[in-house]
């Protein structure tokens, strides 16, 4: 069976987006640990500019919050902390990140996740006509139109990527 006739099992991120209405199509790829949004782009054939990826990060107060950035760019933390008016944006460890989402590295999606936490998306994906982003499992990303950020997730744009 070819990774395109593949079923996926729901994932609470597709079962949050089917609970909301909101259409998207699946795309399961062959995970490789390390691989990020590199290998998933060119196993499914995407440009890596419009897979997304889901950051977990923290504030100075060791608060959970999500970060959606290109997969080919890198977020200034610097330029987040400043945009979200905190003093400052670390990446979570990915105990931390697991315990925040319920997902674990290299699965984590920004819909459904275990507690609700404010969502940051780099503004420049919301340009794009199409995105994809994990699904909530490793080896999985769904495919949806950018708008369900804002408009369905709460997602707020800024302005953080650095070139990778």
């Amino acid at each position: 069976m070819s990774r395109r006739e593949r079923h996926v099992s729901e994932t609470p991120a597709t079962a949050w987006l089917r609970g909301r209405g909101v259409p998207f199509t699946e795309h399961p790829y062959d995970y490789v640990d390390r691989g990020g949004t590199a290998e998933s782009a060119r196993q499914l054939g995407l440009p890596e500019h419009a897979v997304i990826k889901t950051l977990v990060m923290q504030d100075e107060r060791a608060q959970p919050l999500l970060v959606l950035m290109h997969g080919d760019r890198q977020v200034s933390t610097k330029n987040l902390a400043r945009a979200i008016g905190a003093k400052a944006v670390q990446p979570c460890t990915p105990e931390a990140a697991q315990r925040a989402t319920g997902y674990p590295v290299g699965g984590t999606s920004p819909f459904g996740t275990r507690k609700a936490l404010p969502v940051w998306v780099e503004r420049s994906v919301l340009a794009l006509p199409r995105i994809w982003i994990n699904g909530g499992r490793r080896g999985f990303l769904v495919g949806i139109e950018p708008a369900v950020l804002g408009a369905v997730l709460g997602a707020q744009p800024v302005d953080c990527a650095l070139e990778a």
